[in-house]
């Protein structure tokens, strides 16, 4: 059986990294964490536009290892199009390495995270006020790519649920 990637996608502060760790512990597998974050706080310095071409390579290179040893499934926590949309937000631009990557490294079902959680403040995030913008952006972008999605809501238990019952639909 090949594998199936699933990534976990949306604004900042909507629980993409706890419904990663939950969706890979409910099906036994291995997930892929977040570089940015770990990158961000070891630059030891504020992130220019090239970093996130950095983090973009970084992030690639980790799921291709961490993929060679998962079976069946594996869930990403992140995806290009978190990367272009941070760039293309901050910056008003994104590098065309990102671009091509967005179009060429499909994931088998995107879970977009909504925006129902409330914001939990840290120093890495950067847009409290802009989550139904950003959101909007992400779906877009997903619709505009045409790939499998689903809209991830509710709180705790019920936004695991959602999730698996959207692997479920897909798988």
């Amino acid at each position: 059986m090949n594998l199936k990637r699933v990534a976990i996608t949306g604004p900042e502060s909507t629980g993409k990294s706890e419904l990663t760790k939950q969706l890979a512990g409910y099906y036994q597998t291995l997930w892929v964490p977040e570089v940015a974050r770990e990158y961000l706080v070891n630059l030891g310095r504020a992130y220019v536009f090239e970093d996130i071409l950095a983090i973009a390579k970084e992030q690639l290179e980790l799921e291709n290892t961490i993929a060679e040893k998962a079976e069946k499934i594996l869930f990403c926590d992140t995806d290009f199009l978190v990367t272009k949309i941070w760039s293309s937000y901050k910056y008003g631009k994104c590098d065309q390495w990102i671009e091509e990557k967005v179009k060429s490294h499909i994931y088998d079902l995107y879970l977009l995270c909504d925006i129902d959680l409330p914001w939990v403040e840290d120093p890495l995030r950067e847009h409290p006020g802009k989550r139904e913008e950003l959101f909007g952006l992400y779906l877009n972008a997903l619709q505009q790519l045409n790939v499998d999605f689903a809209i991830i809501s509710g709180k705790s238990e019920l936004r695991l649920k959602n999730a698996i019952l959207a692997v479920e639909k897909t798988f």
